[in-house]
């Protein structure tokens, strides 16, 4: 009871708490609007009560589309068949947008820029890449990937990027751990034609597969950036690096690895500023023979220097695992502890969300009771902006037919980097030190220019009222007594 009274209180006032959505393991395959969208909403209403504040959602499994797109057809994993319109007719990625900025969380657009098709057996649309440019693709393994050493690859997937960031109000556009695919026993990647035609005068395979895939990086964050400076690109990589006994500085692990085994070299795209944030996977136990959890989070604590660093925790693999020092509980409590020592963890994302709504093993209870109790801001990106926005204007209390209202009205600023986009309410009682930095004081974040008082209220008591821009830097606060 002692760890979990400490853990609470030690909560920060901005922290990423995600979770992610995914389609491609066909939940909503062919369920109909109606059922998907109930599902949705359920999903996301538990997750707001368990305290997330992002959502990551997976619009293109397979260079298709759970959006209205004129590049790419509708998802296989949306209506059952690529291609087809879903009827009634919605467009899922605007519906959850809408949704979790009613709810106050963010919603980062997950894409997976080079698989083309996966192993589940269906016909293409005849507007799909596979279909109109075959040469961009290679067959490995029962899958279809876009081919990372071609040039027209990667501008294709950017020009799908730069679409979605334009034409949809996202706060993030993510990335995960598919980059070259994952090996095969006995199976080599068919890639002799393009590394003899355009080697870069590099003399090894593996650095210039991990170029190709540096080049997309590149890319991709300013594709992003330049369309929408504010929007955050996130990667979600393999929770290995590289082990020790391939590198010096690498973990004390013995499992496949980012940089030799997928070609990405995440360290270099820190280094470079390539990503707003990094959330390697890692999905194992604490105390695990190969990748021993308690390691891996030290490991990347310790060498992601320039990145927001969130850590990718897989809901089920934790409740099914006892802790190492106290064999009667699992070991959610142990990890959060973690996070919450090391300072450069800033955040986590759930594998995956439905895990997490189901409550398996009281991990969404535990969340919402305990270790995301306190509502909490986004984590700031001063490389992105740092200035925050006025105060609210013109904050009054007033009494409609019973009804206690606070009203404000939206701070002067006229461009992306000074317009105040939500608001938080904090309440203070008679008498208590006010500070805003003092999260557990903040009663609700909202998108509103009004606050309704619960009919609770009825102590004297103060309440004030921040403004937040796109990036969640905070105004001063405006104060409102209220004298019952």
């Amino acid at each position: 009871m002692l760890l979990l009274a400490l853990t609470a209180q030690a909560q920060q006032k901005r922290e990423f708490r995600g979770a992610w959505i995914q389609c491609v393991n066909g939940q909503f395959k062919g369920i109909g609007t109606q059922v998907m969208q109930r599902t949705l909403s359920y999903q996301l209403d538990e997750l707001q009560k368990d305290g997330c504040n992002a959502i990551i959602f997976q619009v293109r499994p397979e260079c298709d589309a759970l959006y209205e797109s004129t590049l790419e057809p509708w998802s296989y994993y949306l209506t059952g068949e690529q291609g087809a319109r879903p009827y009634p007719y919605w467009d899922p990625l605007q519906w959850m947008i809408e949704q979790c900025h009613r709810r106050g969380m963010e919603l980062h657009a997950w894409i997976n820029p080079y698989r083309a098709k996966t192993k589940s057996p269906h016909a293409n649309d005849r507007r799909h890449v596979v279909l109109q440019h075959p040469e961009w693709t290679f067959q490995y393994d029962g899958l279809t990937l876009l081919n990372p050493a071609l040039k027209e690859c990667r501008d294709y997937i950017c020009d799908v990027v730069r679409d979605i960031v334009t034409r949809y109000d996202v706060d993030g556009l993510h990335i995960d751990d598919y980059f070259y695919p994952y090996p095969a026993p006995g199976v080599a990647i068919p890639d002799d034609r393009q590394y003899q035609a355009n080697s870069y005068g590099i003399s090894n395979r593996g650095d210039w597969r991990r170029h190709n895939v540096d080049l997309f990086i590149e890319q991709l964050y300013h594709t992003v950036h330049q369309a929408k400076p504010w929007v955050k690109v996130g990667i979600s990589p393999f929770g290995i690096y590289r082990n020790q006994k391939s590198d010096p500085n690498g973990s004390r692990t013995n499992g496949l690895q980012n940089y030799d085994d997928l070609y990405a070299d995440i360290l270099l795209w820190d280094r470079e500023g390539w990503m707003d944030y990094c959330v390697p996977q890692l999905y194992w136990e604490i105390g695990h023979r190969a990748a021993d959890y308690d390691e891996l989070i030290h490991w990347w604590n310790d060498h992601l220097t320039h990145t927001d660093l969130y850590i990718g925790e897989d809901v089920e693999r934790t409740v099914k695992h006892a802790d190492l020092r106290n064999p009667g509980r699992h070991q959610q409590a142990t990890k959060m502890q973690l996070h919450q020592q090391l300072p450069r963890v800033k955040g986590t994302v759930l594998w995956y969300a439905k895990a997490a709504v189901d409550n398996v093993g009281n991990y969404g209870t535990s969340l919402r009771n305990i270790y995301w109790r306190i509502p909490a801001f986004q984590p700031t990106m001063k490389h992105i902006d740092h200035k925050a926005p006025k105060k609210p204007r013109k904050v009054k209390h007033f009494d409609i037919d019973g009804q206690r209202v606070i009203f404000w009205q939206q701070p002067k600023g006229d461009e992306w980097h000074n317009m105040a986009t939500t608001y938080a309410v904090y309440r203070f009682e008679k008498g208590e030190r006010i500070s805003i930095d003092d999260n557990s004081h903040l009663v609700t974040t909202t998108r509103n220019t009004f606050y309704e008082l619960p009919s609770t209220a009825q102590t004297p008591c103060v309440y004030v009222v921040t403004a937040l821009d796109r990036m969640q830097n905070e105004s001063k606060g405006v104060k409102v007594k209220l004298k019952r």
